[in-house]
């Protein structure tokens, strides 16, 4: 035991001297720690090139590791500053503590998505993937490296790797303006941490620790199970030896960690997924207290979330008109139900075929607009005995003047409306309309629900709704939102994860493709390119085609995995371990 602490300490100290060395460099020295940059590199070029950050792809892969551009703004922004920073707040370093499998990858990827979501440059720092860039692809680590008496050259290596990781959350804070840097690591010590803290105050930057403690044994098979052993770490391994060898890193860290209770630091300690919190300090400004309010939501457990269109109504609907579904559409309900509990059903039977355990499925909520339409649409599960709960928030973007305008008409009398539409639809808003900026605003209380549902959840709303909602989970640009699709002949199934969303489509056979595309409700508004684009349904945010080849034809599609499988993407869960 004591040999185990006095190797930890060791470590430490070197983290310390290390990280006020790089603190006290200049910054044209990137280049001895390994990168090819010159005195103008930014570290948003470095990361773009390494293996932790994607360029921009497509808006049916999560973007919450995207580089963003600095000129963008985020859908939930109030207002923007020459700085960049936001709410007065200065910056500020979030430093994850805990040991693996308690969820921390998880807390801050959630974190970063929803600082973005309201426009906090956030970025962050996953020690794991720093130590999969240095080794280089196929490079393995020393097999005591993650060992507390690690040999000394796995301790230096360790030092490379800390190096790297912390000379970029400097970069990133001090030339890049970022506010807030989320460091996603163990942090096992008082001491480290203390050190830690007092360098960053140095440089006038705020430190929050974010502990989660779990000793809830199901919570940390779950987590190994579903979460550990599916990274690049434990690839082609077999389930069971992957499960144990994590396990034994585990117990090689529980000897030399020190739960957090340091009175003089900021940190908020999360009990078991968020069953109890413990809070110290955390007075440094309004954003803080946004994420002590975020996390006071948040929860790790496993859940999804299912976006759907409501059916057609009898006539030609308006948003101020409330009419009930056709004949039609109840019949696309029904569809619809049926399709999804199936689908739910088929699920439970893959996991528990590949050896998973034989438990029911999680309970399933449903959330409705107050709309006729999306109530209407839930009837048939609530028949079931599923809860289904009306949302006012929830209502479609209200169209203003333009209401069942056709688009030439909006053109003819609009002209320099339009004309601002085609160059910023996001944001835009037509005489005594909503934008969709208004609408973000409008479904935050939705999200901070989203987030502390733990039930699995279906969304039965109008296109506009399902475009911001989608666009929070799954990180997309504000000029992609007005132009996301949701057809009616698909389900659209989002998986939470602790490195990044995974999406799938499930397709609702039997639906009419004549009602598949063009909501009723559709607001026929010009849209950015001239023309009035696609019709609604005809894209979805997945790729590919939505609706069936052949018109009269029932076609009934498997359920489709649409998440990045690129050989250069690391979707690593297994980060927290360094």
């Amino acid at each position: 035991m004591e040999k185990e602490r006095a190797a930890m300490d060791w470590v430490e100290m070197l983290d310390i001297f290390e990280f006020q060395r790089i603190f006290y460099r200049p910054r044209p020295e990137l280049g001895d720690l390994g990168f090819d940059v010159t005195p103008h590199d930014s570290t948003a070029e470095i990361a773009a090139n390494a293996p932790r950050y994607r360029r921009k792809s497509s808006t049916f892969i999560d973007g919450i590791h995207d580089v963003p551009e600095d000129q963008d703004m985020a859908p939930a922004q109030l207002y923007s500053t020459m700085s960049g920073r936001l709410f007065h707040s200065g910056r500020i370093a979030i430093v994850m503590v805990g040991l693996p499998a308690r969820g921390k990858t998880h807390i801050c990827v959630s974190l970063a998505r929803y600082l973005g979501w309201l426009g906090v440059k956030t970025r962050i720092f996953h020690l794991g993937d720093y130590r999969r860039a240095t080794v280089g692809k196929g490079g393995i680590v020393p097999e005591d490296y993650f060992f507390p008496d690690a040999s000394p050259q796995s301790v230096i290596l360790r030092q490379k790797i800390l190096k790297k990781c912390r000379e970029d959350i400097y970069a990133w804070l001090n030339h890049e303006n970022g506010q807030v840097a989320i460091y996603d690591a163990v942090n096992p010590t008082a001491a480290g941490r203390r050190a830690l803290a007092k360098e960053l105050a140095k440089h006038d930057v705020q430190t929050l620790f974010i502990e989660s403690f779990v000793d809830d044994e199901a919570i940390l098979r779950e987590n190994a199970r579903n979460v550990k052993i599916s990274s690049p770490d434990f690839a082609g391994m077999d389930p069971d030896e992957a499960a144990k060898l994590y396990l034994r890193r585990i117990d090689m860290k529980i000897p030399v960690f020190d739960t957090m209770d340091e009175k003089e630091l900021n940190y908020i300690k999360m009990i078991n997924a968020g069953q109890k919190f413990f809070y110290n300090n955390v007075s440094f400004g309004y954003l803080s207290h946004r994420i002590v309010f975020y996390l006071t939501n948040l929860h790790i457990k496993s859940r999804t979330t299912y976006f759907v269109r409501a059916g057609v109504t009898t006539e030609e609907d308006s948003y101020k008109a409330d009419a009930p579904l056709s004949e039609e559409g109840m019949a696309y309900a029904a569809r619809m139900s049926e399709t999804l509990l199936k689908h739910r059903e088929q699920e439970r039977a893959a996991l528990v075929e590949k050896g998973g355990n034989a438990v029911p499925l999680r309970p399933l909520s449903v959330w409705t607009s107050t709309r006729c339409r999306t109530v209407q649409t839930a009837d048939y599960l609530k028949n079931k005995g599923f809860k289904v709960r009306q949302r006012s928030q929830m209502s479609q973007i209200n169209p203003g003047v333009c209401e069942k305008m056709s688009e030439r008409a909006i053109r003819h009398l609009y002209p320099e409306e339009v004309e601002k539409h085609e160059l910023d639809p996001y944001h835009h808003r037509y005489p005594r309309a909503e934008s969709y900026h208004d609408l973000a605003v409008r479904l935050e209380p939705i999200i901070l629900e989203l987030e502390r549902e733990q039930s699995d959840l279906l969304i039965i709303a109008h296109e506009s709704v399902l475009r911001v909602l989608y666009a929070y989970l799954m990180h997309c640009a504000t000029m992609e939102i007005p132009i996301l699709k949701f057809p009616r002949d698909e389900i659209i199934e989002i998986i939470p994860a602790a490195y990044q969303n995974e999406a799938k489509r499930v397709h609702i056979p039997g639906v009419d493709p004549k009602i598949t595309p063009g909501s009723p409700e559709d607001i026929s508004i010009p849209v950015p390119g001239g023309g009035s684009g696609v019709a609604s349904g005809n894209l979805s945010p997945m790729p590919g085609t939505s609706s069936p080849a052949e018109p009269n034809v029932v076609v009934e599609r498997p359920p489709e995995k649409v998440i990045n499988t690129a050989a250069e993407m690391v979707a690593d869960r297994q980060n927290d371990e360094d």
